[in-house]
């Protein structure tokens, strides 16, 4: 069986211009001062890759690659702060007081939690290059759950590809004339977007003959409760294309080369106990008092969702470290 590959386009050359008529135009006279820069080219970082939009300070597009070494490792997002992008100008960035008292969250593109495997990766996961405005429950939410189901994905599929970005998309006002209106935050006036994008490309191993599968997803940049599920989001990959103004994965034959991913897998998001659960290890494991470890466990308790066996290890495990913890600060302070 041959194995299924993908190509990437070589960039332009610099200083080529497409020529759109039979005549040729003056190009040299065009560009001797120089063609209007719009910052629009990718930017390739350590696994994520994006094209940032200079005059609403968010990114168009953010790709990026996941396979099961990659979503594990040491790499912990508290040693990792939000910060402007480097390779943005300042005039053009976002910065963290756009976002502060906003009441929108700093939404990653390329999730932060994808990257495990190099802390370097993930820092550069919090460039606000990265980031967009977004609803604090949908993105602690439904977007948390759609970035884990991606993750699930390479325990069955060698090579995940995910495409993900903001949209502003037109709302029909009472005059049944469509327009395009968005919010925009802080002194640099930060779009927020009306939906965000995920396009999810999935390769079962590099030398199988199975097709790829493929799935876009638009979902509203508003909080999505449990009762919904991700088929509801999906839509055609070409309606995307026309809603956003971009080509996902040129290099691939979408009319012959992929299948369904809704089709092939599950597609199925964590549910409210399940993500409940996974939520609570996490604040288990950053808990760094035995007060704040009780009342990790209390908020649980009051769910009325039992605790799973890996819940109750962890939960221990957390505890005698920080009992010891507290043993060794005041025997340091009896000896001070």
């Amino acid at each position: 069986a041959s194995a299924t590959r993908l190509q990437f386009h070589k960039p332009r050359e610099k200083g080529a211009c497409r020529v759109l008529q039979n005549k040729p135009v003056e190009e040299s006279l065009l560009e001797q001062y120089g063609f209007p820069v719009a910052g629009t080219e990718a930017r390739c970082y350590t696994n994520h890759a994006l094209s940032y939009d200079q005059a609403k300070r968010v990114p168009r597009w953010v790709i990026e690659h996941i396979s099961k070494h990659k979503t594990l490792g040491n790499a912990d997002r508290r040693h990792c702060k939000f910060r402007p992008d480097p390779s943005i100008p300042l005039m053009f960035s976002a910065v963290n007081e756009d976002y502060i008292g906003s009441g929108w969250s700093r939404g990653h593109m390329a999730p932060a939690g994808d990257n495990k495997f190099s802390v370097q990766a993930m820092a550069e996961t919090f460039y606000l290059s990265n980031i967009v405005p977004q609803n604090y429950k949908n993105n602690a939410g439904f977007w948390n759950r759609m970035e884990m189901y991606c993750r699930e994905l390479t325990e069955r599929f060698e090579d995940v590809w995910i495409v993900s970005g903001p949209l502003t998309l037109p709302q029909t006002g009472d005059d049944g004339k469509k327009r395009v209106t968005y919010q925009v935050i802080g002194k640099g006036d930060v779009a927020v977007p009306s939906h965000l994008y995920k396009v999810i490309l999935a390769r079962r191993s590099r030398m199988s003959s199975e097709p790829l599968v493929l799935g876009a997803f638009v979902v509203p940049n508003d909080p999505i409760g449990f009762s919904h599920q991700l088929p509801e989001f999906q839509v055609h990959i070409e309606d995307l294309e026309k809603m956003s103004g971009l080509v996902f994965f040129p290099q691939v034959d979408k009319t012959k080369d992929v299948k369904n991913i809704c089709d092939v897998d599950t597609c199925k998001l964590m549910g409210f106990d399940e993500f409940t659960l996974y939520i609570t290890a996490r604040k288990v494991h950053s808990a760094r008092t035995l007060h704040r470890l009780e009342k990790v466990m209390s908020e649980l308790r009051e769910t009325g969702i039992e605790p799973d066996e890996y819940l109750v290890k962890l939960y221990k495990k957390k505890e005698e470290e920080l009992v010891q913890q507290k043993q060794m600060e005041a025997r340091e302070g009896r000896a001070g």
